[in-house]
């Protein structure tokens, strides 16, 4: 499917339409950033385009020339290593690019066509309005740039701004998190259910504690150590599921989780 040109008729322009691009979207549409006829996504898959179309109500396309031709800021979600292909083929922009795939610098990007390309880093909980983002800004960004990024970032969660070289730790910690976060509320939830709970309550309430904590964390100013003491007695319940966390190295294992999806981000950038 290609769209007839019409210069900037969208006011974003997705190529990749995939697990992040798509929970973008998602909560774009549900924050009412722009209309969903202001959004036009290309995907390869006619089942993926079927579906955000008719889930979203957004425009799509098969062809990438037609983002380049009618978006006004262009947003790539594709895989890291097609991420240059899709640059070199619209090489001709001139306009604000957002990479949201990991690993592939600007020092790569910039090359290889006009455009004024940043990156972001964000999480699928952008879905829900909850991402965690942080935005790097390249070469040729200008600070409208910069203020249209935030924008379209703090519709779906929150934003920081920060140097590309720490784009690799954002990667490990806000874009691989949640699938650690799964993790801790899955264990949780298989502890529940061992001491006799049902399934379904078990997760509910592991999910609930997760969120509650987290809320609490974020609006109570307190550091982490300091709420784990208003949860902990000594001698306790608390105390003994920590000291047994503790002789696992459950926090160290979780540590290196992050470091070592930092490492592979750095991996992932193409060669020099």
């Amino acid at each position: 499917m290609s769209l007839q040109t019409n210069d900037l008729r969208y006011r974003l322009g997705f190529i990749g339409g995939g697990k992040l691009a798509g929970s973008v979207m998602r909560g774009l549409v549900r924050a009412e950033f722009c209309l969903t006829s202001e959004i036009l996504v290309s995907e390869p898959s006619e089942d993926a385009r079927e579906s955000l179309g008719v889930e979203l109500g957004v425009r799509v396309t098969s062809e990438n020339a037609d983002i380049a031709a009618e978006a006004e800021i262009i947003l790539l979600g594709v895989k890291p290593g097609v991420v240059l292909d899709v640059v070199s083929a619209i090489a001709g922009v001139e306009r604000q690019v957002i990479s949201l795939a990991a690993g592939v610098g600007l020092a790569s990007m910039e090359p290889k066509g006009k455009a004024r390309f940043m990156r972001a880093m964000t999480n699928t909980p952008a879905a829900v309005g909850q991402a965690a983002t942080a935005i790097a800004r390249g070469r040729r960004s200008s600070d409208q740039d910069i203020a249209r990024a935030r924008a379209i970032f703090e519709a779906v969660g929150t934003v920081v701004e920060v140097p590309e070289s720490m784009i690799d730790a954002v990667t490990a910690l806000g874009g691989s998190g949640p699938a650690f976060v799964y993790t801790v509320i899955e264990a949780l939830a298989a502890g529940g259910t061992k001491c006799g709970l049902s399934p379904e309550v078990s997760l509910g309430l592991a999910t609930q504690t997760v969120r509650g904590a987290a809320q609490l964390a974020l609006e109570s100013g307190l550091s982490p150590e300091e709420l784990r003491r208003m949860v902990i007695t000594p001698g306790g319940t608390t105390a003994a599921g920590l000291a047994v966390m503790d002789e696992r190295r459950t926090a160290a294992s979780i540590t290196a989780a992050v470091i070592a999806a930092a490492e592979r981000a750095k991996e992932l950038a193409p060669p020099a």
